[in-house]
């Protein structure tokens, strides 16, 4: 069956927060404490229409955050569930944020990752976004992309 986007619901928040707990845990070793992904409540930017989630046979599979400022839209969470991981769910929500940025005027696209991250990193540099700079911030050795979308 064809993958379908929509908005999330607070009905969703439940598997939202499973998804991202499953994607984001093996990553607690490398970075000796929990991602922020994973310590986040999401019901405020739920109930903004800032989350969306894919599903495929009638199951949500991923999860994606917008948010925007005056310069960019901001890719905030990208999160496949590990079940769903490699079948082309993560490349789509990628194109739904560039379709988005560019519908709403942007023509950047800003993000940022733990530097722990490695596949994140290499992902997201995979589709056109380019290290801008690291920084140490709330705790998390962050690594901030930008995608400039011409």
């Amino acid at each position: 069956m064809t993958p379908s986007l929509r908005l999330a619901t607070p009905h969703d928040q439940q598997i939202i927060e499973q998804i991202l707990r499953d994607a984001f845990s093996r990553y607690i070793v490398r970075m000796g404490r929990k991602p922020q992904p994973m310590l986040d409540d999401y019901s405020d930017p739920i109930k903004d229409n800032k989350v969306y989630v894919v599903e495929r046979d009638g199951t949500v599979q991923g999860t994606v955050m917008l948010a925007t400022d005056h310069e960019a839209m901001h890719l905030e969470i990208l999160a496949v569930a590990p079940s769903a991981q490699g079948s082309g769910l993560g490349r789509m929500l990628v194109e739904f944020v560039d379709d988005s940025a560019r519908k709403a005027g942007y023509h950047t696209v800003k993000l940022h990752t733990n530097v722990t991250m490695v596949e994140n990193i290499a992902m997201y540099s995979r589709v056109g976004y380019v290290e801008t700079h690291r920084i140490e911030e709330n705790g998390f050795n962050r690594v901030y992309m930008a995608k400039n979308l011409g």
